[in-house]
């Protein structure tokens, strides 16, 4: 890979650098913050302790926020080939009995075609994608088979030593920044003395990952066999993959399930014969509920299981990772260039936190649910529609991304258009091309206005303040009207127009990761 520096960059500090961000641990959390910042113009340096990726499939989804990230990076279309729609999600009794559905609406973020809400995924093929794509990015170099010792900071960069484990042999790289995406037993974590706080369960679970040989009837849900004693996740993964995650009971180990001969009475029990399937592997875990004390230290910052776990029923801790890899590589990317200010990353850990923590009691609730541990009120309580919202309601699980906290200016709630992520229909620019919003409008800082120029709704020192931001100003004209300059959108599927007035917006101001940050009547910039 490229080491040249991308025009633009400042002078390396005091004692030179040889790479801006150092990224520890390249599994998907890694790759996607080091794809974000590369595609960006930053170098980026990866250190990866396996040379393989990992076998054994551990997440099963992606939904269409993840996929919105992939867009940005310019590989959603690459993806989209190893991975495969989801139908919905029940809840099931092993008497025949649903006790919850949740049906997957389309999507209003805009991933293509028919654009689902999720995919079903098989890890190891859409990491291999991944890195595929990142072997394309000039400026992204990865050791792999290189365990990093030790970490070190000081006012102006971290220093990153690191052993070849087929060597032995240590060398030091020097770099602006470093993110810790080493996973749950996080060593960069232990080694900047950041304690993990929470519990980690008793129940040792198998997951039986599985080569289909036959279709089934509804084999495209995602199953929960609801029980006590024996719940099950039964779902299927892209590239006809299949899995079933179950838990053992008390007096079970993993030495009673260690052939297949010893598996299969546990798929058998469930009307799975071996014309269904191949068992291809099966590995033990326990369920977490942790989260670091804090997610940064410095110019080291943890993302991914480094810094939370969680339980897999929201189908959300591979994704968590990837969106906080995400949210700090374009603030970091913006920050090398001197565009926006350090300050920047402590917007991180308030933004990205209460997402993580709103998945987790998310996924344990649903546990709870799976388990049969859920009162008749507490699955009333998730199915309960709320009246007269203006938001449409959609159950948590399925409903569009929203920020809690962070960079944001505003009231929010349902009635506000604050925190939201903005929908992404088709829209057309004012020579003809028609495309999806986010590859129509410019990149960074944009403000939208509802048929009108949003920069006409700012004060002389708010305007002032989205210029220092490199700000760009649209206006959204509805599909029955002419374009009137060059800086507009026509709204093709009459959804941005409607979404504004739902809020009583005529002008949102939207970041770079398509949250809005502020909306008319208050358009100031959000303070840091």
């Amino acid at each position: 890979m490229s080491n040249d520096r991308p025009a633009g960059y400042g002078a390396p500090g005091p004692d030179g650098y040889d790479t801006d961000v150092a990224v520890i641990g390249y599994g998907p959390t890694g790759l996607v913050g080091a794809l974000t910042l590369a595609a960006k113009g930053a170098r980026v340096t990866a250190f990866e302790r396996d040379r393989d990726i990992y076998a054994r499939a551990r997440a099963v989804t992606v939904n269409d926020w993840t996929m919105r990230i992939f867009q940005e990076l310019g590989i959603d279309e690459r993806i989209e080939k190893v991975i495969e729609p989801q139908r919905a999600l029940r809840w099931v009794t092993y008497g025949g009995q649903e006790v919850m559905r949740v049906e997957h609406p389309p999507s209003t973020l805009g991933t293509r075609n028919t654009r689902p809400r999720f995919y079903n995924i098989y890890q190891p093929t859409m990491e291999a994608e991944l890195r595929r794509c990142g072997e394309e990015l000039p400026g992204l170099e990865v050791r792999y088979g290189t365990e990093v010792t030790a970490v070190e900071q000081d006012a102006h960069g971290v220093t990153v030593t690191a052993r070849d484990r087929a060597t032995g042999a240590e060398s030091t790289t020097r770099a602006r920044y470093a993110i810790a995406a080493d996973g749950g037993s996080s060593a960069t974590r232990k080694l900047l003395g950041i304690p993990m706080l929470g519990d980690t369960a008793e129940t040792l679970w198998i997951v039986i990952d599985c080569k289909v040989k036959r279709w089934w009837p509804d084999r495209d849900f995602l199953t929960f066999w609801t029980d006590r004693e024996r719940p099950v996740v039964d779902i299927a993964l892209s590239a006809g993959n299949h899995r079933w995650e179950i838990p053992l009971k008390p007096d079970e180990t993993e030495a009673d399930f260690a052939t297949d001969e010893q598996v299969w009475p546990l798929l058998r029990a469930l009307g799975v014969t071996a014309e269904d399937v191949d068992i291809h592997q099966y590995a033990f875990y326990r369920h977490h509920v942790r989260s670091a004390e804090t997610w940064r230290r410095g110019r080291v910052l943890l993302a991914g299981d480094a810094c939370h776990l969680m339980p897999p029923w929201a189908g959300a801790g591979m994704q968590s990772g990837m969106r906080d890899a995400h949210n700090l590589g374009w603030k970091l990317a913006r920050i090398l260039t001197g565009d926006l200010d350090e300050r920047w990353l402590d917007t991180y850990e308030a933004e990205r936190r209460p997402s993580a923590d709103f998945y987790t009691h998310l996924a344990v609730g649903l546990g709870r649910v799976i388990k049969q541990e859920a009162t008749e009120q507490e699955i009333a309580a998730m199915n309960a529609v709320p009246a007269d919202t203006v938001t449409p309601w959609e159950p948590p699980l399925t409903a569009p991304p929203v920020l809690a906290a962070g960079w944001l200016h505003g009231a929010q709630g349902d009635a506000s258009a604050v925190g939201r992520m903005l929908p992404q229909p088709v829209c057309g620019d004012t020579v003809g091309r028609m495309a999806r919003l986010d590859d129509l409008l410019p990149d960074g800082f944009v403000l939208l206005g509802a048929d009108h120029d949003p920069a006409a709704l700012l004060t002389p020192e708010q305007k002032a303040h989205w210029d220092a931001l490199g700000a760009h100003y649209l206006a959204v004209r509805p599909r029955t009207a002419h374009t009137r300059g060059p800086d507009e959108l026509v709204d093709l599927e009459d959804v941005l127009l409607p979404w504004l007035a739902r809020y009583g917006a005529r002008a949102v101001a939207v970041r770079p990761d398509k949250f809005v940050a502020a909306a008319d009547p208050d358009l100031t910039v959000p303070a840091l």
